[in-house]
């Protein structure tokens, strides 16, 4: 048995986590969660003006923290951003694949664009990530990279039809498997979290226009309600830190017990 107060098991002093898409909703909440546990912050972000607002809050945790603009489907821009990170920080602990977007259609409808950038943002954007701060991480001998799936990569939504997002959420759990199983031995962990309905600023629309697929998605879910970004915030922690040591390779579901059902 270890030594160690379990409270120092969540410390993240020291330490550096990139968050991709970390300027507003989940990636907000995740990115200040790991700033309250003492490591710096490094978003990487599209949209600048969201992401420096962010930069404020997590700044006022008396951590650092850098904000990168680039596009995290774009190997070009990963490359440069994990470079400007390495040149600054000097490694990198933590790595939260955030970055994500949703588009919604019936399976015959939806255009090989749509089903390409979704794919593109939500699979191959964190595949790129992943290894570019896995060969850092794999060098260092130790890290954590956290995977934002869905609980949409294990079921099919209703009544909203979706096939893209789905599919690559699915891809997206089963890269964070194969991935935790490659380098388990290499002291590098990979894990999915896999979120259920989050009410954020993307979905705020569905609940001001009261939306009547809402009901029908409370009505699914055992809590009766949607999930809050706050909540995501534990978990966070926990999946970057010391006091999830031996866990790799998992998908952890924060659905209010949607799946349960």
């Amino acid at each position: 048995m270890g030594s160690k107060n379990v409270m120092e098991l969540f410390s993240l002093k020291g330490r550096n986590a990139i968050v991709t898409g970390g300027g507003q909703g989940l990636g907000k909440a995740m990115a200040i969660a790991l700033a309250q546990a003492g490591a710096d912050i490094i978003i990487a972000a599209r949209r600048i003006e969201t992401a420096l607002e962010t930069q404020k809050i997590i700044e006022a945790e008396g951590v650092k923290c850098t904000v990168i603009k680039g596009d995290m489907r774009n190997e070009d821009d990963i490359k440069r951003m994990v470079a400007q990170v390495m040149d600054e920080y000097g490694k990198i602990d933590i790595l939260v694949n955030n970055a994500g977007i949703w588009r919604g259609d019936d399976a015959e409808k939806v255009t090989t664009e749509d089903w390409k950038e979704v794919i593109d943002v939500n699979l191959t954007g964190p595949f790129i990530v992943s290894r570019e701060v896995g060969n850092i991480m794999l060098k260092q001998g130790k890290g954590s990279i956290i995977n934002v799936a869905s609980m949409s990569g294990i079921i099919v939504n209703t009544p909203q039809n979706q096939c893209a997002y789905n599919a690559s959420k699915g891809g997206l759990i089963m890269l964070t498997r194969s991935m935790a199983t490659e380098w388990a031995t290499r002291g590098v962990r990979v894990n999915a979290l896999c979120p259920g309905y989050i009410r954020t600023e993307m979905s705020e629309d569905r609940y001001r226009r009261k939306d009547p697929a809402i009901e029908r998605w409370f009505s699914m879910t055992p809590m009766a309600r949607s999930g809050r970004t706050d909540e995501l915030m534990g978990i966070a922690v926990y999946l970057a830190s010391d006091a999830s040591s031996f866990v790799t390779g998992a998908m952890i579901l924060v659905d209010g017990g949607y799946t349960a059902w």
